[in-house]
């Protein structure tokens, strides 16, 4: 009796996992569909840890489908997951020593997801004050939040721009470095905002940044206002005349379809390739984590040091990005090419999307 139950549960993980690897594959633009492509290393090490157990309860060809099985759930896994670990080729290049060194090209990025229910405030302000980034950013921020922030750190970060807002979506950048041509938009959905400003580092050079936090994936809804947010940012950095730097919480996952799209547009960098997952998602669940806060970059860039930070009191962690603006042309060491008919769906895709008369995904999640 002990084995048919323990056969039965084997075949019902089996089952989730063949469906859960092989369905997001369709690139169908529904939550519930891009949402099973979050969880693809728990996919590998549940498909690995089956195939120890299948011996155990299997004989003959039900043993044998079982293991092919696992193995392709396995090797799906890996072809997405492989890029995100030292084994591959890095994607951003690494700082000299003496770009290193040059102060005045560098520029350090904080940015978290605080959680809007969250209430501990001083837990992102002390690390703030102990990482003393050129920049910071906050997200899902209302003005509670924003009048914690200036409460402790107004004197040591002089440019802010903030969008408060009680939905989730409110946003807030403090910098050291001196901001202009700050734009907030919604590009997509109405009462989803996003940020474009150019920064001045130290030496001079100018660079644009955009702090963006897209829709998430549900479960009832499609993928498209978020979707269209995001490959809408990769083509306005394309097409930039300076060097852009994408980050924020982008709701996706850094081997989404979406997520690749964007940087094939882009044209934009991962440092994560070649480096790590540096999982953000969830701070609160150890065995259910993926990266969400992202940050890309011009190749023009160099890395100069990347870090999850402490947990603050969020469902997500802090990032910590340290990049140089090099004096060369950009780095050999580009994401895949794009297809011109991938961008005209894509404008397609924002194009509906804009139309489309709605809330946004979750405003009452905190409510």
């Amino acid at each position: 009796m002990l084995s048919t139950i323990l056969i039965g549960v084997l075949w019902v993980f089996i089952v989730i996992l063949v469906i859960g690897s092989l369905v997001p594959l369709s690139k169908v633009p529904h939550g519930i569909v891009r949402g099973l492509a979050f969880p693809r290393e728990q996919y590998l090490l549940l498909s690995v840890a089956l195939a120890v157990l299948v011996p155990f309860v299997h004989s003959g060809w039900p043993r044998f489908w079982a293991l092919v099985l696992l193995a392709i759930v396995g090797g799906v896994q890996l072809l997405y997951v492989l890029k995100f670990t030292p084994i591959w080729r890095r994607q951003s290049v690494s700082a000299s020593d003496d770009l290193k060194a040059n102060a005045g090209a560098r520029i350090s990025l904080l940015a978290s997801n605080v959680k809007l229910s969250n209430r501990a405030y001083r837990r992102l302000t002390t690390l703030i004050q102990q990482k003393s980034p050129d920049i910071a950013m906050a997200i899902e921020v209302d003005n509670d939040w924003i009048n914690a922030l200036k409460a402790d750190l107004k004197v040591d970060y002089p440019h802010w721009v903030e969008v408060p807002k009680t939905t989730g979506y409110g946003l807030c950048v403090m910098s050291r470095l001196e901001l202009s041509d700050v734009d907030v938009r919604e590009m997509i959905t109405e009462g989803v905002p996003s940020i474009k400003a150019t920064v001045t580092l130290r030496d001079g050079r100018k660079l644009r940044l955009y702090v963006v936090h897209p829709e998430p994936p549900v479960i009832d809804h499609d993928t498209k206002g978020r979707d269209g947010e995001i490959v809408q940012v990769g083509m306005e950095a394309a097409e930039d005349d300076l060097p852009a730097i994408v980050t924020g919480d982008l709701n996706d996952v850094a081997w989404s379809s979406t997520t690749r799209r964007f940087q094939r547009l882009s044209g934009l960098l991962d440092p994560r390739v070649g480096r790590g997952f540096y999982n953000t998602f969830s701070a609160t669940m150890p065995w259910m984590r993926w990266p969400l806060d992202h940050l890309f970059h011009d190749p023009k860039f160099r890395l100069v040091d990347m870090q999850r930070l402490p947990k603050i009191g969020s469902d997500h962690f802090p990032m910590w990005f340290e990049l140089a603006l090099a004096q060369t042309e950009k780095a050999n060491s580009d994401p895949e090419d794009f297809d011109p008919e991938e961008r005209e769906e894509a404008e397609k895709v924002i194009e509906e999307e804009r139309k489309r008369d709605r809330e946004p995904i979750g405003t009452d999640w905190e409510t």
